[in-house]
């Protein structure tokens, strides 16, 4: 199963950006979203931008996530 996840953008230049997921820096495709900018929230699959989230969503989807993992930490899940 693929999962596209909200990450932050922080630099572009042209078509190609870097986005910021848990700490770590990667170079992302911007060609679907050419008019994002850094400091936007985007989902992020296979290399590429896929569409424009706000903070709330990249916030509550990190939330949800970290519950998860708590849950099957503890055997729960």
């Amino acid at each position: 199963m693929c999962l596209a996840v909200p990450v932050k953008l922080v630099s572009k230049d042209g078509a190609r950006g870097e986005i910021e997921l848990s700490g770590v820096r990667r170079r992302a495709d911007l060609r679907l979203l050419p008019d994002a900018a850094p400091g936007q929230y985007v989902l992020f699959h296979a290399g590429f931008a896929i569409q424009v989230v706000d903070e709330t969503y990249y916030r509550e989807y990190w939330q949800l996530r970290n519950q998860f993992e708590e849950l099957k930490r503890a055997g729960q899940a």
